[in-house]
């Protein structure tokens, strides 16, 4: 039997973004929090040195700040036809561990989704009509709209000293900025970063094109800030190592940079780390959560009582703890009936290697950031008539080179040996030269009926829980859309200058070995019915109103951007709601 523990007002289950954003904006109302979090803490001085850091072996290769799938993993297929198998090594997405989740490790792109993002389906619908979307398409409306969202956007980009150029303030379309973003009720709080010279050329050739390019907006600081928490940040030294890595010089926008420092001096806030959820409980009538039981390093099992439960782990393992709790109804992909798995998403992500003359460009790939760059939005969501083409969505794409670094940066044209003396020498001759980037088309990646989330039937974790079952795949609609955008990306790199261009549109099968982003979404969606979503509009269950689940997971679908900002936005939106009504009249605050 676990050991029960006094009651609290608001378990918290993970402390990265929204867990933190949660717990500071509910502490500060007076309630009594507690935070349960699976991994260690990490903080900036004691984890994140300036002088071990900048170690790629131990932190991109070797993924010391990712979780072990020792401790947790899942199981993948393509099809529904397929035996799942359990994943050994992360490959196409990595999955945290640790205070501060994601936000830790991120690159720190700060985007807003496009108006039309929020009502896709209504919006493709009028357009092009119902019979344009693929039949087993699954895409929905949000429940929510731009315009609500976008001052809790504003908030959560002033927590962050968000850099950037404004394209769109109250309608006005201004110079510089992306004008196709939606209308924003003040600029960035600060500049945008410097651009290197490839990130310069790009827009040059890009606007020599006929398009408008502007700079990637930034969780990477351009100046010393102190944001709206009293936080005190430092100026980013571009020194290329974000993603993968925390930051040694509070200059890149995380959870220990913006919130956690305020967070910890308060007296009715405790984190408990080294600590696993294993299930929300439920009372009789499985319409109120009770509390959580989690298990410490001991093996010992705990009950945490409270009022309130928000559930704010990564976006695969909330759907786990949520069929594993019998909350929701578990989604059929034959019936398709039920909401919990449902609409699961990843992100269709391409490149393009531009290698160009050594004696003439100098790029010092080695001097960047996680989220510099030079980008255009004239393909990204419904930018650009679809109609001819015979798909839909798209995505940003940019000079988004973020890295130099040793190991992993290694580029070199086709036809090169694979090892010894000429391998070496190709990259003696292309690395100062070479334009290249994981990832320079981010595309957008839809909802369909046969990709979901369950639980596997067959594999068990350390607990004896069965592991969430991924059933993913690209379709025809996604594996056209990248061919397209990567296709008008290499145009802009040919534009650069470069002597040779490698195309590298994305391929099916969907594989778990090449990494693409860590950016997984849906399973327990937002929506306006209960029948085909598993949250209001306020991230509330619908089947159990003290319980609210944050972060991508509430996604029906996956925009062309990365997700972060409109995660951190939907946690303030959240929070509003929760601080202004449910408070004080707990429960639902939308009827079915």
């Amino acid at each position: 039997m676990p050991n029960r523990l006094p009651s609290r007002d608001v378990a918290i289950i993970g402390l990265g973004w929204t867990g933190s954003i949660l717990a500071e904006q509910l502490t500060a109302e007076g309630l009594d929090v507690v935070a349960i979090e699976r991994g260690p803490w990490r903080d900036t001085p004691t984890d994140f040195n300036v002088n071990t850091m900048p170690d790629e072996l131990r932190y991109r290769i070797q993924h010391e700040l990712f979780l072990r799938p020792a401790q947790q993993s899942l199981t993948f297929r393509n099809t529904l036809g397929q035996e799942a198998l359990p994943v050994r090594t992360w490959g196409a997405f990595m999955l945290p561990n640790g205070v501060g989740g994601g936000g830790t490790h991120w690159n720190a792109e700060m985007w807003r989704f496009l108006p039309s993002d929020f009502v896709l389906r209504t919006h493709l619908t009028q357009r092009y009509g119902a019979a344009f979307l693929p039949a087993d398409m699954t895409i929905q409306d949000w429940g929510i709209t731009y315009d609500e969202l976008e001052p809790f956007y504003d908030r959560f980009e002033y927590l962050c000293g968000t850099s950037g150029t404004a394209g769109n303030v109250a309608g006005r379309i201004l110079p510089g900025g992306n004008p196709f973003e939606g209308a924003r009720s003040r600029p960035y709080p600060l500049p945008a970063m410097k651009q290197g010279y490839g990130h310069a050329l790009f827009a040059d050739a890009a606007r020599n094109l006929g398009y408008h390019p502007f700079p990637q907006p930034s969780g990477n600081l351009s100046a010393p800030y102190t944001n709206p928490l009293g936080v005190q940040m430092g100026p980013c030294s571009y020194c290329g190592f974000c993603e993968w890595f925390g930051c040694a010089n509070y200059s890149k926008a995380s959870p220990q940079t913006t919130i956690l420092p305020t967070l910890a001096l308060r007296k009715n806030f405790e984190a408990r780390t080294l600590c696993e959820v294993t299930r929300i409980n439920l009372d009789r009538t499985g319409r109120r959560a009770t509390g959580v039981t989690y298990v410490d390093t001991s093996g010992q099992e705990w009950e945490q009582p409270a009022d309130l439960v928000l559930l704010c782990g990564f976006q695969l393992f909330n759907v786990q703890l949520l069929l594993l709790s019998g909350i929701g109804t578990p989604y059929d992909p034959v019936a398709n009936t039920g909401v919990i798995g449902r609409n699961f998403t990843h992100q269709t992500t391409s490149a393009a290697i531009g290698f160009f003359d050594k004696a003439k460009y100098n790029f010092n790939p080695f001097m960047s950031a996680g989220a510099i760059g030079m980008c255009i939005d004239e393909f990204n969501g419904d930018n650009f008539d679809h109609g001819p083409l015979g798909f839909v969505g798209g995505g940003y794409m940019g000079q988004v080179q973020t890295n130099g670094r040793p190991i992993e940066t290694t580029p070199v044209p086709p036809g090169t040996p694979l090892w010894g003396h000429g391998w070496k020498q190709a990259i003696r001759d292309n690395y100062l030269s070479t334009i290249f980037s994981g990832a320079g088309v981010h595309g957008s990646f839809y909802s369909y009926r046969d990709i979901y989330i369950d639980l596997d039937p067959t594999w068990k974790d350390r607990f004896g829980r069965p592991l969430p079952r991924i059933t993913i795949d690209l379709k025809p609609n996604e594996l056209r859309m990248s061919a397209y955008l990567t296709d008008k990306y290499a145009e802009i790199i040919r534009a650069m200058g470069a002597r040779q261009v490698v195309s590298q549109p994305r391929k099916g099968p969907y594989s778990m070995s090449a990494y693409q982003t860590s950016h997984l979404c849906g399973g327990a969606i937002m929506g306006t019915d209960p029948r085909t979503s598993a949250l209001n509009k306020y991230l509330q269950s619908w089947d159990v109103p003290n319980l609210f689940v944050m972060g991508a997971t509430a996604f029906p679908q996956n925009a062309g951007y990365n997700p972060t900002t409109t995660i951190g936005a939907l946690t303030y939106w959240a929070a509003h709601a929760i601080r202004s009504t449910y408070l004080k009249d707990p429960g639902p605050l939308v009827r079915a």
